[in-house]
């Protein structure tokens, strides 16, 4: 029965919005049960990056409205902008709120995509601040953009991976490793000379160099 009164908001026939009080439950109930909302109200994986910058994983609207009361001025969703009810209801909430909502997407088992990382960094540079970054569950996608966000403050790059870790619940184990073989082909290109995270972006990055580390890693570990 669950799953039926949640189709409306499940696959290729989710609906495109908020539109009545029916789909408002609907996307309520797709939010707390298949986005596993109901285990962010305690749980947040909260954190301080840097001054004026937080991560956490997705807020719901009470999180949103404290984080308000506290001088959050913006929010940065890693999740990207879709018609899913977790996005549609954070967007809803911002705009009561009074929160500039910035969407980037990036995934968080797959080797960044260039021109996302360039918007990320675009992103940087506009958003207010304070601000909320957030992915799901705040362990991989929150925490390598924590990492790149301090990276391009100038912290160094051992120091900045420790948003990238166990503590967040980031299991570099598991297929969302492949965000470690991406900074680890970095140092290795560190260790050639130095240059900045937003140049070795632009100029030098190949995706495919991260995979194949990964793969060769992945095929290791077998």
């Amino acid at each position: 029965m669950l799953r039926k009164f949640l189709t409306t908001f499940s696959g290729p026939g989710r609906a495109h919005g908020l539109t009545d009080a029916a789909s408002r439950r609907r996307a309520w109930w797709h939010y707390q049960m298949i986005d596993h909302g109901f285990l962010r109200y305690r749980w947040t994986n909260f954190d301080e990056v840097a001054p004026g910058v937080f991560r956490s994983n997705h807020p719901h609207e009470s999180r949103l409205r404290a984080y308000r009361d506290r001088g959050i001025k913006a929010v940065l969703n890693l999740r990207g902008e879709n018609d899913a009810p977790a996005y549609l209801l954070e967007k809803e909430a911002c705009a009561a709120l009074d929160l500039d909502l910035i969407s980037v997407k990036f995934a968080a088992r797959g080797a960044p995509i260039r021109d996302k990382l360039l918007e990320l960094f675009d992103a940087f540079d506009t958003i207010q601040r304070p601000f909320l970054m957030h992915c799901k569950s705040g362990a991989d996608r929150a925490g390598l953009v924590s990492v790149l966000y301090l990276l391009d403050q100038g912290t160094p790059l051992a120091e900045a991976r420790q948003h990238l870790s166990m503590k967040y619940l980031h299991l570099k184990w598991t297929k969302t490793g492949i965000q470690d073989a991406f900074l680890d082909v970095y140092a290795a290109r560190l260790e050639q000379g130095p240059i900045s995270i937003r140049d070795w972006v632009r100029d030098e990055y190949d995706p495919d160099a991260v995979r194949a580390l990964f793969a060769s890693r992945r095929t290791l570990s077998v």
